[in-house]
């Protein structure tokens, strides 16, 4: 799906800074989203801030994206803070980051994901078709559902009706008519 402006006008971010996450595990992190997924390691920051009421030793690691935003994760020095501020992930597949690649992209990232071991389909890698993409599921070592997807040929098309009707759609939708406006998908 491709994201436009809307009728807000001026002042839109312009794009996705980075994306925070709290991980127990650097190095196992580092190894998924660097050597499975493709995101190289940028920036690692050590750092110790006075935050809410107490000095924090933390890791701070970027994993680029091409577009120059990030994805980012943090580990504590201290037992008790990994465990204040890194509870788990919901395991849900709901609650998911979607990063948008080409089809090339997805099947070496599948590729590595299948060379090493994982078994598909799974919990932890999955693919989807939502008529308006193709979407691999990915699941990091903390939990997080990491979603690669590959846009439909001819999407923007599909993505002016439905920035034309997005409103009225949430309208309907709220109001009790539940009728699917995917016609995209396969039955």
């Amino acid at each position: 799906m491709t994201v436009q402006a809307g009728t807000a006008g001026a002042g839109l971010p312009l794009r996705l800074h980075h994306n925070a996450y709290v991980t127990a595990d650097m190095e196992a992190t580092r190894r998924f989203y660097e050597e499975l997924v493709g995101m190289p390691l940028v920036a690692t920051y050590c750092e110790t801030d006075h935050l809410f009421g107490a000095d924090r030793v933390y890791c701070h690691c970027f994993f680029a994206l091409s577009d120059g935003g990030a994805l980012a994760f943090f580990q504590f020095a201290s037992p008790e803070d990994q465990a204040l501020f890194g509870p788990a992930m919901p395991p849900s597949p709901f609650h998911h980051i979607a990063l948008k690649v080409d089809a090339a992209t997805q099947a070496a990232v599948h590729g590595r994901f299948r060379a090493a071991g994982v078994p598909e389909p799974s919990d932890d890698c999955y693919f989807l078709d939502h008529g308006y993409c193709q979407s691999l599921y990915v699941r990091d070592p903390n939990g997080l559902i990491v979603e690669l997807t590959v846009d439909a040929p001819g999407i923007e098309d599909t993505d002016e009706e439905r920035k034309r009707n997005a409103h009225a759609d949430l309208a309907r939708w709220l109001g009790g008519d539940h009728r699917s406006n995917n016609l995209y998908r396969p039955q």
